[in-house]
């Protein structure tokens, strides 16, 4: 008889009227990597908050190392040696690397905390783990790359036998994602098991030794990747062939409509230049803090620069603010949509409208039917799924909610667009909407950056690539030169390739 880690039989959960799952059936093996595939509202979450027991099923029965649980809390499931790395990021922002790792036995019971202690024991665990992070460094004030590997550290610290990873490498680029694997791989040769959601098929071929895919809150089907092809398992997704993800790159170039000259902040960004012409898709690649986020919080007036300017449609402009890009028709897609792009317990149409509230009101007061007309157009024009316009954006899907954070900067009329992992967390059928959204605006004459972690995604939309390392750029790529080879080769810092 095999041995299961995991046994999940008919497993229900409801929302209100909701059927997140529905009969859902799972078995997994010990110490192996299971892969969970669906489209985001599939159910996949759902099922690991179950497990991790943040969720209560309402059906169904759930089977842990061969006897049968019931959890109503996270701490009932981190008893039976579960652990969970949550698509969400679950910090504490305002406490330190250190404290966040340790927050579960801070003092060891005692009446002191010995911070030296703390401090290095998590000093250890970074480093054994590979992630270059300070651990008394406030984990607010570390990307979302670097947030997320103390998330896997906090997870992986503890003596876990099943390991839950939903879309850890989301934020995260190649030599990043090694590291993890490198790690999961140990922790399977120990006997760990590993359940791992991804929407990245290629990471799911490299890492998994079976996958489930889900659609609907049901299991669809069950694969063996030494057998099957990404398509198999797209088709299973989305219960269609998609043709193509990516459009061609056939949109008419016009002249350069923005460009960077000479861009400096200090300890940061050293002499960017680059330029985007008119109808242009370029990308900026490079290792997790090589610059690429901080040049867009320049462009967008995030964060300020000390040398360098920036030019639109050949004039200078100053960009001090958020709001003076707005005004200069420039908007940024950040890489934190639940945190920096919309507000999530506001409604669709409130999101959609609140970058120019001048447009949907008069005399300070809102017109709830000019509101509501201009987010039905705006909906419609971006294909956004929902049920009311009304509900809050935390009702959608991933996909559905980066669509609503476009579709605010459209409503300005941005006709010069950053988008910061644009498909972070979103699945394959929901990225290939993205990708045409954005053909599209190339095609109306927008110029667009986008920035990735994904070189496949780079290579597949953008019609250049500027690479970056350690604030700089290293180099430019088109044309058959656009190649992952030899992105890596300008991406990886000399100190690391020698």
């Amino acid at each position: 008889m095999t041995n299961y880690a995991i046994e999940i039989r008919g497993v229900e959960k409801n929302f209100g009227g909701i059927r997140a799952l529905s009969n859902f059936n799972l078995k997994v093996e010990k110490g192996t990597v299971h892969a969970i595939c669906g489209e985001n509202g599939a159910g996949k979450s759902t099922l690991m908050k179950i497990l991790s027991g943040i969720y209560i099923k309402d059906g169904g029965t759930v089977v842990v190392h061969g006897e049968e649980v019931n959890f109503t809390n996270p701490q009932q499931s981190r008893a039976r040696g579960i652990g969970i790395v949550h698509q969400e990021l679950a910090l504490s922002p305002d406490l330190s690397v250190a404290e966040n790792i340790f927050l579960d036995d801070l003092g060891q019971g005692g009446q002191t905390v010995n911070w030296k202690e703390i401090n290095d024991k998590a000093g250890r665990l970074l480093t054994s783990f590979g992630f270059p992070i300070d651990p008394k460094k406030r984990v607010g004030d570390l990307s979302v790359a670097y947030q997320q590997m103390v998330e896997i550290t906090k997870s992986l610290a503890k003596d876990v036998s099943i390991l839950i990873l939903d879309e850890p490498t989301a934020v995260l680029a190649g030599p990043e994602i090694e590291i993890l694997f490198s790690n999961l791989r140990m922790l399977k040769a120990k006997g760990v098991t590993i359940l791992y959601i991804s929407h990245r098929l290629e990471e799911i071929f490299r890492i998994a030794d079976a996958i489930t895919v889900v659609k609907d809150g049901v299991t669809v089907t069950d694969l063996d990747p030494k057998t099957c092809t990404e398509k198999d398992v797209v088709t299973a997704m989305v219960g269609r062939e998609l043709k193509s993800l990516y459009p061609p790159k056939d949109t008419k170039l016009g002249d350069v409509h923005f460009e960077i000259r000479h861009l400096t902040r200090r300890g940061v960004l050293d002499d960017i230049n680059l330029t985007v012409r008119k109808g242009e898709i370029v990308g900026l690649a490079g290792l997790v803090g090589s610059g690429r986020t901080e040049i867009a919080e320049c462009i967008f007036g995030i964060a300020s620069y000390q040398k360098g300017e920036i030019l639109k449609a050949g004039q200078p402009v100053r960009v001090s603010h958020p709001a003076d890009a707005v005004r200069q028709g420039i908007g940024l897609v950040p890489e934190d949509r639940k945190r920096q792009g919309a507000v999530l317990a506001m409604g669709i149409d409130e999101n959609m409208t609140m970058s120019k509230l001048s447009g949907v009101s008069k005399l300070g007061v809102i017109r709830h039917g000019q509101e509501t007309s201009l987010a039905a157009s705006l909906k419609d024009k971006l294909r956004i799924k929902l049920g009311r316009l009304t509900d809050p954006v935390s009702s959608l899907s991933g996909g559905n909610q980066q669509k609503v954070v476009l579709a605010k900067w459209l409503n300005v009329g941005c006709d010069f667009l950053v988008f910061d992992e644009p498909t972070r967390g979103v699945d394959v059928g929901a990225k290939s909407e993205i990708y045409n959204i954005i053909h599209g605006l190339a095609e109306e004459g927008c110029a667009l950056l986008v920035i990735s972690s994904e070189l496949v995604e780079l290579i597949g939309l953008c019609h250049r690539v500027y690479v970056m390392s350690e604030g700089h750029v290293t180099g430019e790529l088109s044309g058959d030169q656009l190649t992952e080879p030899a992105i890596m080769s300008l991406a990886i810092p000399k100190r690391m390739a020698s």
